[in-house]
């Protein structure tokens, strides 16, 4: 309900949703609703990590988000922060992108491998040439960053569903678009990702394939695509700050999973997006596991 409120906010006029805001109606009561319920959860955290962080003597502290937070904000004393909102907000922000978006990306990506057998076939082939022989040992992710066509599957999952289908942009100032368009200050300009990675302007007659192999060099090295091009993680200073700590998530995750089990759709389970600002599937990923021998 909350996502499914905020992508209304990018395709309604602002004077229609801050009326409904205003009159409590609509989807604008019940994202002011839920909103307010976030709040008491993170500000009551908020609290008992205070009380916890004035308790507890300098070297016993150890790194948790709020109270690393709270040790920048008392060693920089002097900003006009509100150091309990600037804390809510990096809490509401790393909530919002950091645990729907990646379900998300792995539900999608699993999805594709569950129709795509092939290409499960050859990441597990993959896996199992760099990781077998650390079978029961520590491997460190850096080394999931050698594995090309791995890397591509994700990468080309993403340009087909990424997790943040659309965006928008409005400028300061009076300018004119690589297109020609002229734009005027507070012009909403949307974004959409999902549309950008199913052009074939953009990405050849092939567009509506799963084809890891479009992410692999000549020399199978990973194949580096400009994010103006690959946009699922935004591109310019506004991209996402969290790209490479999302990779690494999905490759962490996807790892453990393929290389332990085989994954199988659910026959005549429905897969369709949910209206929502991050793409969601509406009736979840029903599957079948089977353990690998």
């Amino acid at each position: 309900m909350l996502k499914e409120a905020m992508l209304l906010r990018h395709i309604t006029p602002p004077s229609l949703w801050k009326l409904q805001q205003l009159l409590r109606v609509g989807k604008e009561n019940k994202l002011s609703n839920a909103r307010k319920t976030l709040d008491r959860f993170i500000y009551k955290s908020i609290d008992q990590k205070q009380n916890d962080y004035n308790n507890t003597e300098h070297q016993e502290k150890k790194f948790i988000f709020i109270t690393t937070f709270m040790t920048l904000i008392k060693n920089h004393n002097g900003t006009s922060l509100n150091p309990t909102k600037f804390q809510r907000d990096n809490i509401w922000s790393l909530m919002a992108a950091g645990k729907d978006t990646t379900s998300s990306a792995l539900s999608w990506f699993f999805c594709l491998l569950s129709r795509n057998p092939d290409a499960e076939d050859k990441i597990l082939k993959e896996i199992r040439s760099h990781l077998e022989v650390k079978v029961g040992e520590r491997w460190h992710v850096k080394e999931l960053d050698e594995m090309a066509y791995f890397h591509g599957a994700l990468c080309e999952s993403l340009r087909l569903f990424p997790s943040i289908p659309l965006n928008h942009k409005s400028p300061f100032q009076p300018d004119i678009l690589p297109s020609g368009h002229q734009v005027f200050p507070n012009t909403k300009i949307i974004l959409s990702y999902y549309s950008m990675g199913r052009m074939k302007s953009i990405w050849g007659e092939d567009c509506m394939e799963f084809k890891p192999e479009r992410w692999i060099l000549k020399d199978g090295g990973i194949k580096r695509e400009s994010s103006y091009k690959f946009a699922s993680f935004g591109s310019g200073p506004r991209a996402c700050v969290g790209k490479n700590m999302a990779l690494s998530h999905l490759k962490i995750v996807s790892t453990m999973i393929i290389y332990h089990y085989h994954i199988e759709l659910v026959e005549c389970h429905p897969v369709l997006p949910q209206d929502s600002i991050v793409l969601q599937m509406k009736h979840g990923l029903k599957v079948r596991l089977t353990k690998r021998g």
